[in-house]
């Protein structure tokens, strides 16, 4: 499993193309993940920093993902337009496991891996 995590600032440019082109990023991610479980989540901080964070199971699928014509034009409209900071890190998952007591008497008997 692979953890990947974007953190940006949104530049001024930002506005409803790069909306728009997040809500198709996000379309894009699940449809070239398939079967491979991808897990999004965004957060945003109070002083507007961003924080993205995505799960991957396969590597394969990730280099997909990477590589995708249209994920290519959206980081170069980041990095030119969208963005006036950003960091990007990818980090293979060694081990992980949790406890989840929210009603789901399953969780308990689920592997984690």
């Amino acid at each position: 499993m692979f953890v990947i995590l974007f953190k940006s600032h949104l530049s001024e440019q930002a506005g409803e193309e790069y909306e728009a082109t997040e809500e198709r990023m996000q379309e894009r991610v699940r449809a070239i993940a398939g079967s491979d479980p991808v897990e999004v989540k965004h957060y945003t901080g109070e002083d507007g920093e961003r924080l993205a964070v995505m799960l991957w199971r396969d590597e394969e699928t990730l280099d997909k993902w990477r590589c995708d014509p249209e994920h290519r034009v959206a980081q170069r409209m980041g990095r030119e337009h969208w963005y006036a900071a950003y960091e990007l890190t990818v980090a293979q998952v060694i081990r992980t496991s949790g406890h989840d007591s929210r009603g789901r008497a399953e969780a308990a008997d689920e592997p984690h891996r």
